[in-house]
């Protein structure tokens, strides 16, 4: 594949070289599972890049084993600092059989880079390593950090100790972050605003007893039916009162995990019963008062039944809701245009990604674009075209002169 023109940007961007990194990235099985070494490999790879490139880098561990890698580009004179940022760990590829080649295949056919993390989000940290270097060469004011976060996929412990480093003032060669351009996969849509995401249990508590002598204890299924209709009564009223957010869809209050006791003793009334939530908003909503609304609710459905119920809040993310006329989303809608020629379509982000935790814990504006299908994450099969990875490229080179300036 050739080099871009370099009358198009002023620098060079190496396609071939950026899609041997995304291949390279893509047979790493990164699978976030747990406990352990998921990040590593992936991060001592582009550490070593960085490295190579000159850059200063670190790396801190969100977690035992789970190493971020952050470089930083200084471009020698006073800026702004703008922040690509990424994760390498994927979700499990599942049943293998359900794949038609091999999840960590790395390959490319028929123009698309195949395998489990190819779109989500591998090509995206490639494309914004080697687009930070471009600009690199081509001379800019500021700096560049380029961050690439662990445990994306579970709780973003990655983004949260780099949050918290940053507001302590305590990463090196970082004193602020002006816009942050998150890789994650939209099909070309640049996204300012992103779903919020609560995750909670709900645990009711009765007492244990035989199931042919229920009265001697106190049942807390029926209980978790009740909340059950409760939840998608509520669902209901805050639909109604909101509607459809236009670029980020419907409110939805999701029940996912429901357990009762030992299911191997049908003959025994459990003393507990669970039901988790996956609770995506809108900017509507207030979460706490959600939060509050439905722990009264779990609270009255206990003392009607005589049980004692718990709410549990796991993880609590606001939505992003990023002016469109902030610097950074100007930054990337400039960006996609020059690399595709056509003004970008606005969207939002069904998920929740690693910008909602720089949102939340450090004020930071994020906007999100990536190569890649937006909904080709975490299904078997999945790809991203390579004309993608190419055109991202040059739309961060692009975003990112924009916002500096050259």
């Amino acid at each position: 594949m050739p080099a871009a023109r370099p009358d198009e940007f002023d620098v060079e961007v190496d396609d071939a070289a950026v899609v041997d990194l995304a291949a390279r990235l893509v047979r790493l099985r990164t699978v976030h599972e747990g406990p352990g070494d998921v990040e590593r490999p992936a991060a001592e790879l582009l550490a070593e890049l960085m490295r190579d490139f000159g850059w200063a880098v670190t790396s801190v561990e969100a977690a035992p084993g789970r190493p971020s890698v952050i470089g930083v580009v200084d471009g020698g004179r006073p800026g702004r600092t703008l922040m690509f940022e990424g994760h390498v760990d994927v979700v499990t590829e599942g049943d293998p059989g359900s794949w038609s080649f091999d999840p960590y295949a790395g390959d490319i056919m028929d123009g698309r880079l195949r395998g489990r993390g190819s779109a989500d989000m591998k090509a995206g940290v490639a494309a914004m390593l080697h687009a930070a270097r471009a600009v690199e060469l081509g001379g800019f004011a500021g700096r560049i950090v380029v961050g690439v976060l662990a445990d994306e996929e579970g709780m973003m412990l990655g983004a949260k100790r780099f949050a918290a480093d940053l507001v302590a003032g305590s990463l090196a060669g970082i004193d602020r972050i002006d816009g942050v351009i998150v890789g994650e996969p939209e099909g070309g849509e640049v996204c300012p605003v992103a779903k919020g995401a609560i995750r909670l249990v709900i645990t009711f508590t009765g007492a244990m007893a035989h199931g042919a002598m229920p009265w001697m204890g106190r049942n807390p299924l029926p209980a978790i039916a009740a909340m059950l209709a409760a939840i998608a009564d509520t669902q209901h009223v805050l639909r109604a009162a909101h509607g459809d957010h236009p670029l980020l869809g419907p409110i939805c209050l999701t029940p996912t995990v429901l357990q009762a006791g030992d299911l191997e003793q049908i003959n025994v009334m459990p003393a507990t019963a669970t039901v988790a939530l996956d609770i995506r908003t809108t900017p509507a909503v207030v979460h706490a008062a959600l939060i509050t609304q439905l722990a009264d609710t779990a609270g009255r459905i206990a003392q009607d039944a005589g049980l004692t119920a718990q709410v549990t809040v796991i993880d609590d993310r606001p939505p992003v809701d990023t002016p469109v006329d902030h610097p950074v989303v100007q930054a990337m809608l400039a960006g996609h245009r020059a690399a595709t020629g056509a003004d970008a379509v606005i969207g939002g982000v069904p998920g929740a990604t690693d910008g909602t935790i720089l949102t939340r814990d450090a004020g930071l504006a994020t906007v999100v674009y990536g190569p890649g299908g937006k909904w080709i994450a975490h299904q078997a099969d999945e790809y991203v075209p390579v004309a993608d990875i190419a055109t991202c490229t040059r739309a961060y080179v692009a975003a990112a002169r924009h916002f500096l300036g050259d």
